[in-house]
C-alpha cells in the first residue's frame, strides 16, 4: 500500500540535481522534467500535471516480448500502481505488418516499463514521495529526503565526444528526399517523416552529466532521463505525444520549426512567417487530420475535437508550430487502446501512417528503436502521460556506442537542402553538449 509525504524545499532546482546523481545506486531510473517556467510559456500550460516527476528503483519490471500492450495493460490493471517507461517506435510492427530490418548498434529492448520503489512529485517548492508503508517508516523518508538535499553533486567536467559520424552522407540524404518526393508524386503517401543518425563508437560519457548539461542548453517542457541497466535515454523533447486525464485524451503533435532569431525583432518576424507558411502549416495539418483519425478509433462519438491549429511556441532552440487534439473515451475503452491506436504518433511517421512507415524502412539506415517512441507514466487511477523522443542522445554503455536521430517532414513543397539544413538546426543543441570545447 503506498502512502505519500509532502515537504518543503529550500532550493528545490538544487533538489533536482541532488536525486539525479543519488540515483545512481538504481539500475532503473525515470526523470521526467517539464521546466515549469518554460512549460507554461511553451504548451497548453492546463495540460502540464506536474511540474517534475520521478521514478526511482524497481519492484517489478515489464519488459514484454510479445502481446506488449495487452501485458503493460495486465501489469497496470493487476497492481493499480505508479508505473515508469517506454514504448519503442517498433512496436509498430505488433500494430499492424510491418518490420525492422535497420542497422541496430543500441539494442534498446522494444517495451520497458518498472513499477518504482519512489514516486517524487515536485511543485514550485513542494516536494511529496509516494513510498510502500509496509517497506518504510515516515521516519525512513524523511531522513531519505534529508540524506538527498545533503548530497554534494560533482562539479561540471568537460563533455568531449569526438568522432560523431552521420550514418548517411549528404548527398544521400538529398537524393532520398528525391526519391521520397517522388512516391508523393505518384500518390503513395502525401507526407513523410525522415530521419538521419548520428553516432560515436566506442565513446564513454557520464550520462548524468551530459543530461545536465542538455537540460543548461535546451530545458524543454517534456525533457527525460531514462536509465534502464546499461542503457541510457537523454532528452530535450518539446514535444507531447498522448496524455489521459479520467476520460479525457490530448494529444499535441509539433511540424513546422524554424531558427531563433538574434533579437526580439527577428524572433517575432521569424514567428510570423512560421505561422504563415503554407508548407509548415500544411505539414501541421496533414498530421492534425491523421491524429483526429487515429483519436477517433476509441472515442466517443463526435468527441474528437481541435483546440488549437497551428500554435507557435518558442524554445531555446527554435520555434515550433503545435496543434491540440482531444477527443473523450468511449464507454469501455481501456486508456491503453487509445494509446495503441495512436502508435506510432503520426508526427514521426507521415501519412497515410502504414504506407509512410514502409518507406521510413526503406529509406532510413538505422532501426529507430526507441527514437521517436515514447517516455511517460501511468498513475495509480490509471491517468497517463507521454512525450515524443526527439532531440535525445541515446547510449548503449556496454557496447560505448552513442546515437542520435534528426529529421522532419517531406512534403511536395519540401526543398531537399532546406530540408538537410532543418536537420542541422536540430541537431545543434544536441552537438553542443556533445563538444564542449
Amino acid at each position: 500500500m503506498r502512502k505519500s509525504l509532502t515537504f518543503h524545499l529550500s532550493y528545490p532546482i538544487q533538489f533536482k540535481e541532488q536525486l539525479l546523481f543519488w540515483s545512481k545506486r538504481f539500475e532503473y531510473v525515470s526523470i521526467l522534467d517539464s521546466h515549469e517556467v518554460n512549460a507554461k510559456a511553451n504548451s497548453k500550460a492546463e495540460y502540464n500535471t506536474y511540474e517534475w516527476i520521478a521514478g526511482i528503483d524497481a519492484l517489478q519490471i515489464a519488459q514484454p516480448k510479445q502481446n506488449c500492450f495487452e501485458a503493460l495493460q495486465a501489469a497496470i490493471y493487476q497492481t493499480k500502481d505508479w508505473w515508469f517507461g517506454y514504448l519503442g517506435y517498433d512496436l509498430k510492427n505488433e500494430i499492424e505488418v510491418l518490420q525492422s530490418d535497420n542497422f541496430d548498434a543500441l539494442g534498446f529492448p522494444a517495451m520497458h516499463f518498472f513499477r518504482p520503489r519512489w514516486v517524487f512529485l515536485l511543485e514550485a517548492d513542494s516536494l511529496t514521495v509516494h513510498f510502500s508503508s509496509e517497506e518504510f517508516s515516515e521516519s525512513e523518508i524523511t531522513n531519505l529526503v534529508n540524506s538527498i538535499q545533503q548530497l554534494e553533486v560533482s562539479k561540471e567536467q568537460a563533455i568531449n565526444v569526438s568522432g560523431i559520424k552521420s550514418r548517411i552522407s549528404k548527398s544521400q540524404y538529398l537524393q532520398s528526399v528525391r526519391d521520397l518526393k517522388a512516391h508523393i508524386r505518384r500518390g503513395d503517401i502525401y507526407e513523410v517523416n525522415f530521419c538521419q543518425e548520428y553516432y560515436a563508437e566506442k565513446t564513454s560519457i557520464q550520462p548524468r552529466q551530459t543530461y545536465r548539461k542538455l537540460m543548461q542548453v535546451s530545458p524543454t517542457p517534456y525533457s527525460c532521463y531514462y536509465q534502464m541497466g546499461e542503457h541510457f535515454l537523454l532528452s530535450a523533447s518539446p514535444e507531447r505525444f498522448i496524455k489521459k486525464v479520467g476520460r479525457k485524451i490530448i494529444s499535441q503533435p509539433i511540424k513546422g520549426t524554424a531558427k531563433r532569431g538574434v533579437d526580439e525583432q527577428e524572433d517575432t518576424l521569424i514567428k510570423e512567417n512560421l505561422f504563415a507558411d503554407p508548407k509548415e502549416r500544411a505539414e501541421n495539418i496533414m498530421i492534425v487530420d491523421l491524429v483526429r483519425n487515429d483519436l477517433s478509433k476509441t472515442a466517443a462519438k463526435g468527441s474528437v475535437m481541435v483546440e488549437e491549429l497551428c500554435g507557435i511556441y518558442t524554445f531555446p532552440q527554435v520555434h515550433q508550430m503545435i496543434s491540440t487534439v482531444v477527443s473523450e473515451l468511449k464507454e469501455g475503452v481501456q486508456g491503453i487502446e487509445a494509446i495503441r491506436a495512436c502508435f506510432p504518433m503520426g508526427s514521426m511517421t507521415g501519412a497515410p501512417k502504414v504506407r509512410a512507415m514502409k518507406l521510413i524502412e526503406k529509406y532510413e539506415s538505422t532501426k529507430r528503436g526507441l527514437y521517436s517512441g515514447a517516455v511517460g507514466y501511468f498513475t495509480p487511477d490509471g491517468n497517463f502521460d507521454f512525450n515524443v523522443v526527439i532531440r535525445s542522445i541515446l547510449y548503449n554503455q556496454k557496447n560505448q556506442y552513442l546515437s542520435f536521430m534528426v529529421g522532419g517532414a517531406i512534403t511536395m513543397q519540401s526543398d531537399p537542402e532546406k530540408e538537410y539544413e532543418e536537420c542541422l538546426l536540430k541537431a545543434k543543441a544536441i552537438m553542443k553538449v556533445l563538444k564542449d570545447h
